[in-house]
């Protein structure tokens, strides 16, 4: 069906709609309250200023939709395919950061506990906090403060405390140390400074630190003392900004270029207790309202904790619907506010601030980087004696284990810069056994091969080859370039332990000096060869080894084998399921599901192979 065809055929409905390019990859994903307006208004004629609008359209080969209930289910569809498919004229999130929250767990004798999984299993969560390590070290500083247990018990059946008891760093709850009651009044006081009650806590201790005073309990009450020092410290650094005590978050944009910074700051209780910087990129035709509702959508999409209020410079688009969504999953009325004066304007104006802050401070970054390349590159030609500057650079490495599993790695450096979609990986087919020249030689003929008839493969003609390795390397590299016709390459060999690098028909090595640039580059380069052909090496051997194991099982051939591989992931995995699990795998009924489960649970062995293979076989 064509596109006309497709367009005229358009529900009334609301939904989701994702564009295709020639080769069916997704490239825009919207959502439409009207399916047939919104989807044809791309193929009429857009205003001048819409250039990314533009070129989304031309990439358009065809497109499809899902037609959902409501608006506001439209609207999480859009999120989840935004986050799933990352397509390129989407305004996105640059980052996709998980964040900590604290977690009280509901147990007779709660557990408190730092988790990025937010479970509705009846515990109470703070956040989501910015920074891990911060909260962290605030969870570690009132451990020493309210020595809460942190074993994993269930049940509590010991005679004798563990050593956390002993150091002071447990009331022993598992041994009936301490009464149900005062270990709830312990939780209850970090509860509290996890809310915000700071002065309702403090001033809480300082009554009962006065009271055991009074009665002569010198001892308890310097325990409160200590308590109230460390709570002080704790909330030192948390600067007051709202009298309310309310819980916001405060959204400031900076646009810089094609992309926008946003800052954002955490309020709880009426304090910042962190911030987070966040990049969105391809928003050339948004304003303020769309690229806001873009970075509102994805921001809190996953995020489970929704505050109240959320400050901003201007209201998002589709407010009203954005408000529902999140209301709907908060439970209770969020709402957007621009506030024009007093204590939340002058929070907003800082928040902006910084977001300004961070674009100039990421940008004389980039300048310094730029200008350390640069040098980097200029180094290089003069040392080597190229014709030009090395602008494309490729490395090549070979990993085995004696001479089994041989594979090599191609990454390929820009200006400097990695190119990870560039990179190739190869499994070594002509030579037998554990010969690094001739798989080196071998690599470089396959690549050159692709040099002028794959330009998907090549992409550009490299200005310099670099082998991992000495002169053996390199002599093999140098015949597999003239044997394709391509001695015009620049090529050279960077030695492992002494960092020397070699060139063709040059006897002495160049020795770059240890500090400069020249020789961080192609350290850089060579240690990302081995990592990308080390991790290729060891992704096959782990497979290998699955199927070693499987091989063993009765009526277990090579394509139960990949079903089952790629159901599970890892022999781990398959040894964690049960029958019933194992027999939803396609091509395996209950009979063969039984085997396999019988023979991993009677094959002890297996638990050793395991171990040396990281779980994955």
């Amino acid at each position: 069906m064509s596109i006309a065809e497709k367009l005229a055929a358009l529900p009334d409905n609301p939904g989701v709609y994702l564009m295709k390019n020639q080769e069916g990859k997704i490239i825009y994903v919207g959502k439409a309250v009207n399916l047939k307006n919104r989807v044809r208004s791309y193929f009429r004629t857009l205003p001048a200023e819409a250039l990314k609008t533009k070129a989304l359209v031309r990439n358009i080969a065809d497109f499809e939709y899902i037609i959902t209930d409501s608006e506001v289910e439209a609207l999480v569809l859009e999120c989840n395919l935004i986050k799933k498919y990352r397509p390129k004229y989407n305004i996105s999130l640059k980052d996709d950061k998980t964040y900590p929250y604290l977690k009280i767990t509901n147990e007779d004798y709660p557990r408190v506990l730092v988790t990025r999984h937010y479970v509705k299993d009846g515990g109470k969560y703070f956040g989501p906090y910015p920074s891990v390590t911060v909260l962290r070290e605030t969870l570690e500083l009132l451990h020493s403060i309210f020595p809460f247990r942190s074993c994993k018990q269930k049940t509590f059946t010991n005679d004798r405390p563990c050593l956390n008891y002993q150091i002071k760093r447990c009331y022993a709850p598992c041994a009936g140390k301490i009464s149900k009651e005062e270990y709830g009044e312990l939780i209850a006081k970090i509860n509290d400074f996890f809310a915000g009650n700071h002065d309702d806590l403090l001033k809480s201790l300082n009554e009962q630190m006065n009271k055991a005073a009074e009665d002569l309990n010198f001892e308890q009450a310097a325990r409160f003392r200590d308590q109230i020092r460390g709570i002080e410290k704790a909330i030192a650094e948390q600067k007051a900004v709202l009298a309310s005590g309310d819980d916001k978050d405060v959204l400031g944009m900076c646009f810089d270029g094609g992309e926008v910074v946003l800052q954002v700051f955490f309020v709880r209780g009426g304090k910042i207790v962190g911030r987070e910087n966040y990049w969105l990129k391809e928003t050339e035709d948004g304003g303020e309202a769309q690229v806001l509702a873009a970075f509102i959508k994805q921001f809190y999409l996953d995020n489970q904790f929704i505050p109240p209020v959320v400050l901003v410079q201007a209201l998002p688009a589709d407010e009203e619907i954005i408000k529902k969504w999140l209301s709907e999953k908060r439970g209770s009325k969020v709402q957007f506010v621009v506030p024009k004066r007093g204590k939340q304007k002058e929070l907003l104006d800082l928040v902006v601030r910084n977001a300004e802050e961070e674009a100039e401070k990421r940008n004389a970054l980039h300048e310094a980087d730029k200008k350390r390349l640069q040098e980097a590159l200029e180094q290089l030609q003069k040392e080597l004696n190229l014709s030009k500057l090395p602008k494309r650079i490729e490395c090549y490495d070979i990993s085995n284990t004696q001479g089994t599993e041989s594979v090599a790695s191609m990454v390929v450096f820009v200006d400097g810069k990695a190119k990870k979609d560039q990179y190739r990986r190869f499994r070594i087919k002509t030579v037998i056994g554990p010969n690094d020249f001739a798989s080196m030689n071998e690599v470089l003929k396959r690549r050159l091969g692709h040099m002028d008839n794959d330009k998907e493969f090549a992409k550009d003609n490299p200005d310099l080859i670099i082998v991992d390795g000495g002169k053996g390397q390199l002599s093999m590299a140098v015949e597999a370039l003239e044997e394709m016709g391509y001695d015009d390459i620049a090529i050279c060999g960077l030695a492992k332990k002494e960092e020397i690098l070699f060139l063709p028909e040059r006897e002495e090595g160049v020795y770059l000096p240890r500090d400069s640039q020249g020789l961080y580059l192609v350290q850089r380069i060579r240690d990302e060869a081995h990592r990308f052909a080390i991790t290729y090496h060891r992704s096959l051997r782990g497979k290998r080894n699955l199927s070693s194991v499987l091989d063993d099982i009765p009526h277990v051939g090579e394509k139960r084998k990949k079903a089952l591989l790629q159901h599970f992931g890892s022999l781990t995995k398959i040894m964690q399921a049960d029958k019933e699990q194992i027999a939803e795998v396609e091509g395996i009924g209950e009979m063969v599901a039984e085997e396999i489960y019988q023979y991993l649970k009677t094959h002890q062995d297996l638990q050793a192979r395991l171990k040396k293979t990281g779980g994955k076989g």
